[in-house]
């Protein structure tokens, strides 16, 4: 019997050693709770898992992750004075973990995980916004690094705003807290671009599907990128108005003598009044040039560019912009640039231009679809410019529809609005009844000025 179980734990348990010093009933045990676990009978599970997990607390670390599986599917079926006493021993049982298994163990991950069963059960709990900040705050800065769970990040941030909201935190510590948790948010979105890139890569030039491996990967990835851009959304959503110009300048005005030589809140300042458009300002002037003093950089020179642009010198703005592409060495970093660049000539109608830095963001980082739908939106806008009669203007918009599509298969997150601005496209574009009595079925068209380019008629 033990060289029978000694056989299946071999196989069952990566790094299992020792078997025949180990106490005979836990290993039995454990046995048994783990092939119910398997066939998700957690109720005949629970006894022989607690057995061991009282008897023999170091033996395996399937206790903790049968075990935690256990206790989420009790949490299910109680209610009241039961669930809280459920709740609280699985926060032991990841405490117990931490103890046991700590190599195995993302502290961050676990602290993240247990703050998060409180936040969701507050009121059960009797748990205040205060009591759980303090608790995703010092998960945070326990091991921020494994601290990853896009809806822990996002309730993290909530509590900061709903402090803030109560007069118990100040403008500084708000716009502090976005900072550094949409950092890491991007941090993330970076991690699981660059992963996804090679895959989209692959998809596009084979023009085949990705093997069941990697069809699985892409899914993944894409789950977590859609989580993330939600939080990144969600966060901006909830932070609102209490980040305008009008609270922004004050507070950046007071702390700047403080902070003149503080490269990272000289680099969040600039960035804030960037993304809030506050760059009227004399204060933003002090702040850019402050940042490229202390460290130039991409970042500095493109706000530079930026600078040149509201002075209405074009063309030394491109050549700030350019240097910005040109000092950023990480393709995802400098994508954003690119990306950046491009959107400011198509505001400024130089589409062509415009164009040439869109295809250079997503060859720099294929998995964003948003370059995608800026050239699909210039083709549209052009229809009427770039066709030489009625019929070729609209078949401009099937050009800007395939880019829509590609947009959608590109980027998991657009796939809704890449979806919708295809279809709207396409009504634009001549309909069946019009390429029959065209007779222009099948038939080539090429478009002129700066599209530069032909589209095929749909066959009918």
């Amino acid at each position: 019997m033990k060289t029978k179980f000694t056989f299946l734990f071999a196989l069952l348990f990566v790094g299992f050693t020792g078997f025949a010093q180990q106490d005979e009933e836990c290993m039995t045990k454990l046995s048994i709770f783990h092939e119910y676990v398997k066939a998700k009978n957690y109720d005949a599970a629970y006894e022989p898992w607690k057995a061991v997990r009282e008897k023999c607390p170091k033996f395996n670390i399937a206790i903790y992750i049968d075990g935690e599986k256990i206790l989420e599917d009790k949490l299910d079926k109680v209610e009241g004075d039961e669930k809280v006493a459920v709740i609280n021993d699985l926060l032991k049982l990841w405490e117990q973990r931490v103890e046991y298994f700590p190599s195995k163990t993302p502290k961050g991950e676990y602290a993240a995980q247990a703050c998060q069963l409180q936040y969701d059960n507050y009121k059960l709990l009797n748990k205040s916004a205060e009591d759980l900040y303090a608790c995703f705050d010092a998960a945070y800065k326990l091991d921020k690094e494994t601290f990853t769970n896009p809806k822990s990040l996002y309730s993290y941030f909530s509590l900061m705003v709903d402090l803030y909201d109560a007069k118990k935190k100040t403008d500084a510590e708000l716009f502090d807290k976005y900072d550094d948790v949409a950092e890491k948010v991007e941090s993330e979105i970076e991690n699981y671009s660059q992963k996804l890139n090679p895959l989209i890569e692959k998809e596009e030039a084979a023009g085949t599907a990705l093997t069941g491996k990697d069809a699985q990967y892409k899914k993944y990835y894409e789950s977590y990128l859609k989580a993330y851009d939600q939080v990144a959304g969600a966060m901006d959503k909830k932070l609102g108005d209490r980040a305008n110009c009008e609270n922004l300048i004050p507070l950046y005005e007071k702390d700047f003598e403080a902070n003149k030589t503080n490269e990272t809140w000289i680099r969040r300042a600039v960035a804030k009044m960037y993304e809030k458009e506050c760059t009227d300002s004399p204060l933003f002037v002090k702040l850019v040039n402050a940042q490229h003093e202390l460290n130039p950089s991409a970042n500095s020179a493109y706000y530079l560019g930026v600078l040149k642009d509201k002075e209405g010198k074009s063309s030394e703005a491109v050549k700030f912009y350019q240097q910005a592409i040109d000092l950023e060495t990480d393709n995802y970093k400098k994508s954003k640039i690119v990306y950046r660049v491009g959107t400011k000539f198509k505001k400024s109608g130089s589409y062509g231009q415009a164009r040439n830095y869109f295809r250079q963001a997503l060859k720099l980082n294929p998995s964003n679809g948003r370059p995608y739908l800026a050239i699909a939106a210039m083709y549209a806008a052009s229809a009427n410019n770039c066709g030489d009669t009625a019929f070729n203007k609209r078949a401009v918009y099937w050009l800007a529809a395939a880019e829509a599509d590609k947009a959608g298969r590109a980027d998991a997150t657009l796939k809704k609005a890449a979806a919708q601005s295809a279809a709207s496209y396409r009504a634009k574009a001549p309909q069946k009844s019009e390429i029959f009595s065209a007779g222009n079925a099948g038939k080539v068209i090429s478009i002129g000025c700066w599209i530069n380019g032909s589209v095929t008629v749909p066959n009918i």
